[in-house]
């Protein structure tokens, strides 16, 4: 008899080491198809949640024209560290500043973009007045000259589009 040893999630882990399991198993139940024939609804109490960036999607690409913004004293009326979600900047980080017209097409908080030109991935933490549009402002600590060497320019920026779970079984499941 074979011994199957359970493993015990908890808060503190991270989902991505768990997601081939989890995948293998359900294709090897049978889950979907057994899902999809019974009388459970699709809606998105049905579903058990997982966490948004493990969540499958649509990359996207965009032309938009990225300025840089540092957290200085005087280039603010608060806490210049604090960005528009509460997130602390550090000198350092990856972080850009997207206009309110980006928010809406799925770069909210947290999205991971890749900007041509630049290395390494950046993460929304911050969000600029609602007259801007199509822009992003790229963090660069408390360098004040290397944001002014940057200047403005147009980028191309790259994402992930985020999916709902339900609508993706959806369309993965076969008919009956």
């Amino acid at each position: 008899m074979m011994k199957i040893k359970l493993l015990r999630v908890t808060p503190s882990m991270k989902w991505q080491p768990l997601l081939p399991l989890l995948l293998t198993m359900l294709l090897l139940g049978g889950c979907a198809d057994s899902y999809r024939t019974s009388d459970a609804s699709l809606d998105k109490g049905a579903l058990p949640e997982l966490p948004e960036d493990l969540i499958p999607g649509k990359k996207r690409t965009m032309t938009v024209t990225a300025s840089a913004y540092n957290s200085l004293r005087g280039q603010t009326s608060g806490d210049p560290t604090i960005a528009a979600w509460g997130d602390k900047l550090r000198p350092g980080m990856k972080a850009i500043a997207v206009s309110r017209d980006l928010e809406k097409i799925g770069l909210n908080h947290g999205a991971k973009v890749r900007i041509d030109g630049l290395p390494g991935i950046y993460v929304v933490l911050d969000r600029m007045n609602k007259r801007w549009r199509k822009k992003i402002d790229i963090y660069m600590g408390t360098d004040r000259s290397r944001a002014m060497r940057w200047g403005k320019r147009k980028v191309e920026i790259s994402w992930i589009e985020k999916r709902n779970v339900a609508a993706n079984i959806r369309q993965a499941a076969p008919k009956t």
